[in-house]
């Protein structure tokens, strides 16, 4: 018979050894996939590694896909550190998208102030997305999980409305996208890639700054107090409200910053939404995850998954599978790490 004893203080090297074993595990099945589609499951996971890792121009594609993936995956730390279980970084993603050209687009602003302006109003613009979840949750009850992704809708059929519409190119002929943004609002690059030097660094900024303030400030304290008790942080006087709203300007803000890179820096126009963002919203929920609410390990993670999303690329190219096979990959990762919360939590025994 076996049982499952809860551990009251799992300790890090057991949170390191079970999530290693559920990535290990994750491999496997994903390997059993490959070879149910008929490829040789080493393979294509040395293909995958040789396209993404090996040169530049394949790292270059791991940071464009990395880059987002850092920024939505440090705010969504903040979120489960908070038990604030954010699916709508898609939205947030996309409002950033939305603020950030409409700034580009339709204001007289002065070059000089254009591109952090941008950065500015796509941090709000998600920032407050994400509030109108934590609003309900806080005053109507109204589950988190629910109303974060039912707004990721809200924000696709807004966008889609503005470049279909009002915001539509002057010169756009059967297809749908805006005009190119002024050469001011577009972000420099890395040489040799696509990916905005600003939008990374401001990654990088932003996990080494929510690390301290998650373990150094009173605010970060409070935020871990409400997410491992409420009604002990309500006991203490700490507002609960408080700290979720400022949470979710936190969170919603770091994805809306992504879109504003993605938009400045790659596209220099407003598309449709999946031509701007392939589910990083959703993937950037196993970073977040992979990094059990450590903002700093996001800069390993992210990367991480990079790869498995530029291998995707890859491995249609190389071996003509289906592209699809990497939703695949990181629903089995996502998958493991959930079931493997048992084991970080819990001890196994045999017998009675």
């Amino acid at each position: 018979m076996i049982r499952f004893v809860p551990i009251a203080d799992p300790g890090r090297g057991r949170v390191v050894w079970v999530t290693l074993a559920a990535l290990i595990f994750a491999l496997v099945v994903a390997g059993l996939v490959f070879w149910a589609a008929g490829t040789n499951p080493f393979e294509a996971y040395a293909t995958m590694l040789q396209g993404t890792v090996v040169d530049w121009s394949g790292w270059s594609e791991v940071l464009r896909r990395g880059t987002p993936l850092l920024l939505i995956g440090i705010g969504l730390t903040l979120a489960f550190r908070a038990q604030f279980f954010n699916i709508g970084a898609e939205g947030q993603l996309l409002l950033g998208a939305v603020a950030a050209g409409g700034l580009a687009l339709f204001t007289p602003l002065p070059p000089l102030l254009m591109l952090p302006l941008m950065f500015i109003g796509g941090a709000l613009a998600g920032g407050l997305w994400a509030l109108i979840a934590a609003v309900l949750k806080t005053r109507l009850k109204v589950n988190e999980i629910l109303s974060t992704l039912m707004l990721n809708y809200v924000a696709t059929y807004l966008l889609i409305y503005l470049i279909n519409g009002p915001w539509k190119g002057k010169n756009v002929r059967g297809f749908i996208y805006s005009d190119d943004f002024p050469a001011f609002a577009q972000l420099p690059t890395l040489p040799g890639t696509q990916v905005g030097w600003p939008t990374l660094l401001l990654g990088v900024l932003l996990a080494v700054g929510l690390q301290w303030f998650l373990g150094r400030s009173t605010g970060g304290y409070e935020l871990r107090v409400v997410g491992e008790n409420p009604e002990a942080a309500r006991y203490a006087g700490i507002s609960v409200s408080s700290v979720l709203f400022r949470m979710a300007m936190v969170t919603g803000g770091a994805a809306g910053l992504a879109g504003v890179g993605e938009v400045a820096g790659i596209h220099h126009k407003l598309l449709e939404p999946s031509q701007i963002s392939s589910g990083y919203g959703f993937t950037a929920v196993i970073v977040a995850w992979l990094a059990r609410g450590n903002p700093l390990l996001c800069l390993v993670t992210a990367p991480l998954m990079g790869i498995i999303l530029a291998g995707g690329d890859v491995l249609k190219i190389n071996l003509n599978l289906p592209f699809r096979i990497t939703d695949v990959f990181s629903g089995v990762i996502l998958m493991s790490l959930i079931a493997s919360e048992i084991f970080v939590k819990n001890k196994v025994k045999w017998g009675q």
